[in-house]
């Protein structure tokens, strides 16, 4: 009788015991919320090692020729889209309306998704760096690998490459109107697991840099920054920054709590780039080299002159 009952002790015990392994937090929350397990406690694929984010050290970049120009589908488009607080971040919902290809992609990619992270540090809450320097956010666009349509297709897919992050890292500059429809909602969703949407239409192209400069950009592979922390993501993090005023980006960590009684901001929600590359290699797009191939094209052209003078002088 005494067995039984530890077992069914045990049964019961077992769903709280994974429930509690689930609730994950930001570094930040921990102060507060000591039972919520951090990022340096995240377990799950969290523990493997093939995770992001990474510092980026450009001079250690190898150039690949594939890497080149990104075909953008439907990104012109201009949506009331719906935004979440979802407890971790602002999160806009993109239904898989807009698409990508090339870039060195293998195949064509739709939006599910674009979210945030970020700091009351303006130079803390970027969750990828490059040479060592974060900015004051970092922004997400989400794309999943569009379906394969027969069973003998998807059972010989590389799921290593599921989703392409286009990353872009957010500095603080002059004002940014694009981004304001987004700021101004804000403090319609401070509670989380509320929404609402823009009032005002937006296209994803309005959101990121100008397209004649998104071809130079890094490429990796790694993990989604969130618990489970997914093997499955080939990163695209862009050179090029989005500029927001401070104005604009304060409000994150000011309008948005971690909790419904509003007592905890939502600010440093990033994942440390604490990640090793553990032997992977970091790429940089084609148009990246530009400049170094220039250097000695620039030589030649001087040089060539100079040497026919010199031949002909001794002749």
């Amino acid at each position: 009788m005494r067995l039984l009952l530890a077992l069914l002790v045990l049964a019961v015990a077992r769903p709280w015991a994974r429930a509690a392994d689930e609730h994950w937090c930001y570094e930040i929350q921990k102060k507060t919320e000591p039972n919520c397990l951090g990022p340096k406690e995240w377990k799950w694929d969290c523990q493997k090692k093939r995770q992001s984010p990474i510092n980026i050290i450009a001079s250690n970049a190898e150039v690949k020729k594939d890497l080149g120009l990104f075909s953008f589908s439907s990104y012109e488009k201009k949506k009331k889209w719906n935004v979440t607080n979802n407890g971790h971040t602002v999160l806009i919902d993109l239904n898989k309306e807009a698409k990508i290809e090339g870039g060195g992609l293998n195949t064509e990619y739709q939006a599910t998704q674009l979210h945030f992270h970020w700091s009351r540090n303006l130079t803390g809450g970027s969750e990828h760096s490059i040479n060592g320097e974060h900015t004051a956010m970092e922004m997400h666009i989400v794309h999943q690998k569009k379906q394969l349509t027969s069973k003998s297709q998807r059972a010989s897919e590389n799921t290593s490459e599921d989703i392409a992050v286009l990353a872009f890292l957010v500095k603080v500059g002059s004002q940014n109107d694009n981004f304001q429809p987004l700021v101004d909602i804000l403090p319609t969703i401070s509670k989380p697991n509320t929404s609402t949407a823009m009032n005002e239409p937006v296209s994803l192209f309005d959101l990121i840099p100008e397209k004649e400069k998104l071809k130079d950009y890094f490429r990796y592979l790694g993990s989604l920054t969130t618990p489970e922390c997914s093997e499955t993501v080939v990163w695209t993090v862009f050179q090029e920054p989005i500029y927001l005023g401070k104005d604009q980006v304060l409000p994150f960590s000011e309008k948005l709590f971690y909790d419904k009684s509003r007592k905890k901001n939502m600010t440093d929600n990033v994942r440390p780039p604490m990640q090793s590359l553990e032997g992977r290699s970091v790429y940089k797009s084609y148009s990246s080299a530009a400049p170094e191939r220039l250097l000695p094209l620039a030589l030649t052209t001087l040089l060539v002159p100079a040497l026919a003078y010199l031949t002909a002088g001794s002749l």
